[in-house]
Order: C-alpha cells, then sequence, then structure tokens
C-alpha cells in the first residue's frame, strides 16, 4: 500500500501563518478582498461578493417578472375555467347535457353521487373538528376520548363517528386497497416486461423482412401472373368528410389492376352521400381502376355483417387475399408491396398489420393524448406479441388478411362489436400465425372531440368483455398449447382488458379519495406518485416528442377509467350497451401529399371532362348531382358542448377530497387530488377536446 503524502495535518487548521494583507484598488469596480493567509487565497470566493448592486438588483428583478408571469398564467388559467364553469354550469350556452339510455350508467353515477353526499358530510365534521382542536385524525395511532373528555354532543357524534370508522369502515377499504394495489403491480410488472421486450426488439433489430424479389420472374411475359389477386375492402357508413381521400388513396396502390378489385362497401343511410361515393366511384372505374360499389338494404351486424355480406360474393372466390381499409385511411402506393411478400412461401401466416400514424394527432390536447396511448400500443404491444408470440388483437384495418384463413376460421360474426378481435381470437386457435410491420405506417384519424372519443373507447372496451364471455369455452376447449390458452385468458383478456379498467377507477377515483375521510386506510406515496409517473414514462416511449405531456396524460387516463370502467362491466354482464355501434366522427384531415395531389387533380380538369364525355348517361347524372350536392352543402353547425355529470361529480369528489388532505398535511395527496379534480373538470365541461391555439 502506498504511503500517505499528506501533510496537512501537520499543522493546526486554524493557525494563521504570515502577516494580513490589504488589498484597495482604488477603482471602485473591483471589490476588496482580505487575504488571511497563504491558504486563505486559495479558498472558493463567494459569488454573491462580487457582484455589485445593480447586478443583484436587475438579478431581483428578473426573478421577480418570471413570478409574476408565472402567477398571471395560472390566474388567467383560473379565470378562464371559472368562466367556463359560469357559461356551461350557469348560463347553459351552447351546452348539451349528455344523453343517458335507460339503465346504461345510471347505477355508477348513482354509486359516485353516493360517495360525494358521504364525503362532504364527513367533511363538514372534519372542519368542525379542526376549527374545535379536536385533532385526533393527525395522530398515527387512533385515540379515542373516554366519556369525562366529551365536550358536548356534536363532539359525542365526532367520537363515535372515529370508532365505527377504526372498526367498521377502514378495514374492507383497506382490504380492496390493497388487492388494486397488487393488480396495479401485476399490470406494472406486464408493462415493463413488454417494453423491455421493445428494447430487445430494438437493439437487436429484429422485424419481419422480405427475402429477395418475392414477384421477380425470368418470364417477362408471365411476369404479371407472379402478382397474387387482392381484394381491398372499404367499408363505410355515412362518412361524407373522409370518403373522397380513401377511395382516391385505395385507387392509387401501386398493383396491376388486372390482380386487383376495390370494394367500396357503402352502409349509409344517407341518400346524398350513397350519390357522392357512386359519383367518386364512377369517377375512378373511367380511370381503368377495377372497382365496385355496394350498399346493403338490410343493414344489420354493423362492420362485421357488412363484409360478411360483401365475401359472400362469387367472384372473391378467385382471390387469395383481401386488405381492409377504414374510410379514414390512406395507405401509401406501395403499401401491398410491403405486405403481401410477407405471405409468400409462409403457408401458416393468416395476417400481415401494418401500423396507424396519425395526421390530425397535433390539432389538440386530446389528440396528443391519444397519439401517446397509440404509439405505445403499436409500437410496444402488438409488436412485442408478433415477435414473440406471432399473435395479436386485429386492429380492423390497416391489414391483409389470407382469405383462407378467414373461411377456416368461421368468417366474419355479427354477435360483438369488436369483429376484428373476434375474428383474431378464432384465427389463433386454429393455429394461424400474425405478423406486425412496425415500418408500413397508414395515415388515418383519432376523434378530435371528447364525445367521439368517449363512445369510441366504450365499444373498445365494452366488446373484448363480451366477446370473453362467449370465446372462453372455446379457448378451454381448443387444442392449441396450455400456455397459449393461458396467455388468452390471463394476459389478452383479464389483465389488459379487465383488471385495467377496474384497479385504474377503483384505486384512484374511489379508494383514494376517500382515504382522506378514512386515514387508517391511507394509501402510501409511491402507489399514487412514483409508479404512475414511472409507468407514464414507459408509455411516453414510444413518442419522445410527448415528454412535456406527461403529467396531464397521467391525470386524463385516470379520469377515462371512469367511461373504461363502465364499458367493461357493461360488456361483462351484457348489459344494453354492450352491442351498441357509433360511427366515430371524423373531420377529413389531409396531410400534405393528399393536398398536393389534390391540387394537381384540380389541375387536370380537362382531362377528366374528357373521361365524362365516354361515360354513359346515367353516369353523367350521377356527376353532375354530384357538383349540385357540393354546391348545395350544408352550412357547418356550431359545435356544441356537452356536460358529463359522472366526470363532473367525480370532480367535486376529488376536490372535496383534497380540502380534507389539506386539514392533515398531506403534500402530495393533496397536489394530486386537486390536480385529478380539475382534470375531471375539465373533461366533464368538454374542455379537453378544444382547439389549441
Amino acid at each position: 500500500m502506498a504511503p500517505s503524502l499528506d501533510f496537512s495535518n501537520w499543522w493546526p487548521k486554524d493557525a494563521r501563518k504570515g502577516t494580513p494583507v490589504v488589498v484597495k484598488m482604488e477603482n471602485p469596480n473591483y471589490s476588496v478582498v482580505e487575504i488571511d493567509g497563504p491558504d486563505a487565497a486559495f479558498r472558493p470566493v463567494e459569488k454573491s461578493r462580487g457582484k455589485n448592486a445593480k447586478q443583484v438588483t436587475w438579478v431581483l428583478l428578473l426573478k421577480a417578472h418570471r413570478a409574476v408571469g408565472c402567477l398571471a398564467w395560472i390566474a388567467s388559467f383560473f379565470w378562464a375555467l371559472l368562466g367556463t364553469i359560469k357559461k356551461r354550469l350557469i348560463f347553459r350556452q351552447d351546452v348539451a347535457m349528455a344523453s343517458e339510455k335507460l339503465g346504461k350508467g345510471k347505477l355508477l353515477f348513482t354509486v359516485i353521487k353516493a360517495f360525494l353526499v358521504t364525503s362532504l358530510t364527513i367533511l363538514a365534521f372534519e372542519v368542525v373538528a379542526y376549527l374545535n382542536g379536536w385533532h385526533y385524525f393527525r395522530n398515527p395511532s387512533l385515540h379515542i376520548p373516554r366519556s369525562t373528555d366529551i365536550q358536548g354532543l356534536l363532539h359525542l357524534v365526532y367520537v363515535t363517528w372515529l370508532s365505527v370508522r377504526a372498526d367498521y369502515i377502514a378495514p374492507p377499504i383497506q382490504a380492496l386497497s390493497k388487492f388494486c394495489v397488487a393488480l396495479f403491480l401485476i399490470q406494472s410488472v406486464d408493462r415493463m416486461i413488454l417494453s423491455l421486450g421493445c428494447f430487445w426488439i430494438k437493439y437487436k433489430k429484429i422485424k419481419p423482412r422480405i427475402e429477395g424479389d418475392p414477384f421477380k420472374s425470368d418470364d417477362v411475359e408471365g411476369s404479371a401472373y407472379e402478382y397474387p389477386m387482392v381484394l381491398v375492402q372499404i367499408p363505410m357508413c355515412n362518412e361524407r368528410e373522409v370518403y373522397e381521400q380513401s377511395i382516391s388513396a385505395v385507387c392509387q396502390l401501386d398493383w396491376p389492376k388486372d390482380r386487383l378489385l376495390v370494394q367500396v362497401l357503402d352502409d349509409s343511410d344517407d341518400e346524398s352521400i350513397q350519390y357522392l361515393i357512386k359519383a367518386e366511384v364512377a369517377k375512378w372505374n373511367q380511370k381503368g381502376v377495377n372497382i365496385i360499389y355496394r350498399h346493403r338494404l338490410v343493414r344489420t351486424g354493423y362492420k362485421a355483417g357488412n363484409l360478411k355480406s360483401a365475401m359472400s360474393c362469387e367472384y372473391v372466390q378467385a382471390y387469395e387475399f383481401v386488405a381492409i381499409f377504414d374510410a379514414d385511411f390512406q395507405p401509401n402506393p406501395d403499401f401491398l408491396k410491403q405486405t403481401v411478400p410477407h405471405f409468400k412461401d409462409n403457408p401458416d401466416l393468416g395476417l400481415v398489420q401494418a401500423r396507424w400514424t396519425f395526421v390530425n394527432k397535433d390539432e389538440n390536447l386530446l389528440t396528443r393524448l391519444q397519439n401517446i396511448n397509440l404509439c405505445f400500443h403499436f409500437e410496444v404491444e402488438q409488436q412485442v406479441n408478433g415477435v414473440f408470440l406471432n399473435f395479436f388483437g386485429f386492429n380492423g384495418t390497416a391489414g391483409v388478411w389470407r382469405i383462407k384463413a378467414l373461411e377456416e376460421s368461421g368468417g366474419w360474426l355479427e354477435r360483438t362489436t369488436v369483429e376484428d378481435m373476434d375474428i383474431a381470437v378464432r384465427a389463433h386457435l386454429n393455429g394461424w400465425k400474425f405478423i406486425f410491420l412496425n415500418d408500413v405506417k397508414v395515415l388515418c384519424e383519432v376523434p378530435e372531440s371528447y364525445e367521439a372519443y368517449r363512445k369510441q373507447q366504450h365499444r373498445w372496451h365494452s366488446g373484448p368483455m363480451h366477446l370473453f364471455r362467449l370465446c372462453l369455452p372455446a379457448i378451454i376447449t381448443s387444442k392449441i398449447a396450455i400456455w397459449k390458452k393461458a396467455n388468452l385468458i390471463l394476459l389478452f383478456f383479464l389483465l389488459r382488458k379487465l383488471i385495467l379498467p377496474f384497479y385504474s377507477f377503483t384505486l384512484f377515483c374511489i379508494i383514494l379519495p376517500l382515504t382522506m375521510f378514512v386515514p387508517e386506510a391511507e394509501l402510501p406515496v409511491w402507489v399514487i406518485c412514483y409508479v404512475p409517473v414511472f409507468m407514464s414514462f414507459l408509455n411516453i416511449l414510444p413518442s419522445p416528442k410527448s415528454f412535456p405531456f406527461i403529467v396531464p396524460y397521467l391525470l386524463f387516463e385516470n379520469t377515462m377509467s371512469v367511461t373504461k370502467f363502465n364499458a367493461m362491466v357493461s360488456g361483462l354482464f351484457q348489459l344494453g350497451s354492450s352491442y351498441e355501434w357509433v360511427v366515430t366522427k371524423k373531420a377529413g384531415r389531409s396531410s400534405e401529399s393528399d393536398l398536393l395531389a389534390s391540387a394537381e387533380r384540380e389541375s387536370k380538369i380537362m382531362n377528366q371532362l374528357q373521361i365524362q364525355r365516354g361515360a354513359s348517361e346515367s353516369e353523367l347524372s350521377e356527376l353532375n348531382r354530384l357538383k349540385e350536392q357540393k354546391e348545395a352543402a350544408p352550412v357547418p353547425v356550431k359545435r356544441v358542448n356537452k356536460i358529463y355529470r359522472k366526470e363532473l361529480t367525480l370532480a367535486f369528489l376529488l376536490l372535496t377530497a383534497s380540502v380534507r388532505s389539506l386539514l392533515s398535511a398531506q403534500g402530495v395527496h393533496f397536489y394530486f387530488l386537486l390536480f385529478q379534480g380539475v382534470t375531471f373538470l375539465l373533461v366533464g365541461l368538454d374542455i379537453i377536446g378544444e382547439q389549441m391555439s
């Protein structure tokens, strides 16, 4: 071991050596420094002593300016919020109450109202006890005073409440909270495993690849026959805003025209929209595209019934693959050349799913938060399950199916509103494999209003539970491996479709505010703060540009748990709303490439007129009617905001709990409840989907 050469201990530290020297400068811009000894010259000098009064003044003014700006922003936010509350709750300007069908959400709303009334009553007792100095609830160990210490009737009632709370109310809440925390941790572990799987895929650069040129042929004359027959279906219903761009994108797919057929499956009940779609189909038909318009007279089974009807046509037997695009999807021209080749030399492959990308993801705060969720769903959940399990839920669009896989799995069934998940589960039980292509992206839209998003999420969370009831016997009796059955039942359905909305709503919207009034069942800080923030961080990793929205994302996810929990219960117990399909409203957003293509089409009006001259009289009459429809287009109706009662009631419940946490000096709980209550208030007043400036 090397000897120590530190000689600093040889002299006392406080001993002064040498003569003190004072250096004075005549220039007032320099500071005066006193040197006590040879070591003092090398000691760090305080920075504040090197600043003159003018610099300090400017620093203080700058900090004061920032503080005033922050306070002004907060004040303006709350002033605008109060103005909106006054406008929508008191004066009811441009406001409509969200309609609740008989039995739908009534029970949940009644339970939340009961919790709110109980919380307000308990808060009144707590405030009176706090003002009178009865601070028993601050003590970690509850102390019940003796009868000689009772100061009055109100004090007696309060002490009785403390005793009942400790003996009868706290134990069941503690048991339920522990159960929800356990589910929360299990779901968090599942998210972490999926994220680690995604990191491993990125690190190893694992992805499905196409070997060579699958369409290359030595015979030049017969090269066209190397392309398989592909059917493209566009199901739609009253899609006035997006029908044109979706049909246009599909008709421009780079595929031999004699090997491609486009089916426009229109379920619209508005005759004006039917004529518009017919005219669009006639236009592309005149350009040489093999496209067919189909309209059902009896609209049953929603989207599943529409697809089932289309697949029953005799000419479909000549096709090997079918690609499906919803009305707002705009595939790139090379979509089929990036997806169909994966089926070659892979007879067990039944589905190739592409990723969604959103043209309006930056439209408002709601679309930004949706983008976070969907990016995690595709890049993490779908990609990891596709690579390691060869199974995931079909997203209903932007995918290519092998028609043989559809037929062997029973085809499209009308028994649920999630026909895409239904056919995926049945195909998996029949041994078919799936591939997810994260690099192939298809443009589409996300809902821009909370009303549309809420209805979409209700369908997405009630349908899987309804399907779980129907598929459970088939899963148990199927011949697939036991671990695949366990994955389907425990992970795919129970953990990600049932447990997630259950614990999220119960833990953060019911138990957490109640623990403010029952301190014996108080949740630890890591449950309400650290773990949720970490999970939100993992969810945002696939969309790094959304990191500034991590706090709004966490609060909004807890807010949406009300809708998801209600939908989960309705689907699990087959209530009336479990088989309800509402078409998601679209805005008809277009990308820059679509706008350029539109401008190019406008520049070719003369060519289109020449095409029209060769058309039949019926087609020309439809085109003329199209022009009249566009000229007489209805004036856009002013948006009417809706008030959502469950969200507003929960907002007041959380704000009430935040006041209670303030009395007991629980800082983290107070801020979480306050911000969560404000988020519920914004959602309940339909502010979350307002346009961003």
